[in-house]
């Protein structure tokens, strides 16, 4: 029972927190500027009129992280053809993303975080003190620059295909 209540609350706390921060659907997206794993500025504003997949990961080059980023690429055209654009965010540095993406041949861009702020942002950054990560979150943002859709609870091995069918869904009711 004392076990039970235990794994009860933990959860209901990780939840609270997991929510804490995170734009609401509906909302505007937060503003970013960031780098990508080539040193190119990419923005926001880049994407008005497209559809973006705005994906934060933990880290680099880590299985979970290596099996998402491959569904993105082996699904690319069909997130294109839906109108959509898939983007990257970790705490990594450029060396580290640019090594991955080339190792993988991620044909999107990584950007790079290392400060915290843009994932902080969307509520996706987890701050343990002695270290920060990014959070497994994806928002779908929409082609007027609002928040379509929030995934906080990610499988990697079937979210590419998630976001394939509520594209789907979401393109046809316009």
């Amino acid at each position: 029972m004392k076990r039970t209540l235990a794994f009860l609350l933990v959860s209901l706390w990780t939840a609270i927190a997991a929510a804490a921060g995170v734009p609401a659907v509906g909302s505007p997206a937060p503003e970013f500027s960031l780098p990508d794993q080539a040193g190119r500025t990419v923005r926001l504003a880049d994407f008005r009129g497209k559809w973006l997949v705005l994906y934060f990961y933990p880290k680099d080059d880590t299985p979970g992280c290596t099996e998402q980023a491959c569904a993105f690429r082996d699904d690319i055209a069909a997130l294109m053809l839906l109108g959509a654009r898939v983007v990257g965010v970790s705490l990594d540095d450029s060396a580290s993303h640019a090594a991955f993406a080339k190792k993988h041949s991620l044909p999107f861009p990584l950007l790079v975080d290392t400060e915290a702020k843009v994932s902080a942002s969307y509520g996706a950054v987890t701050n343990l003190v002695v270290a920060k990560f990014a959070k497994r979150y994806t928002f779908l943002i929409d082609p007027q620059g609002r928040i379509a859709r929030a995934y906080l609870n990610v499988d990697t091995a079937r979210h590419s295909a998630e976001i394939i069918a509520d594209l789907k869904r979401l393109t046809s009711s316009r």
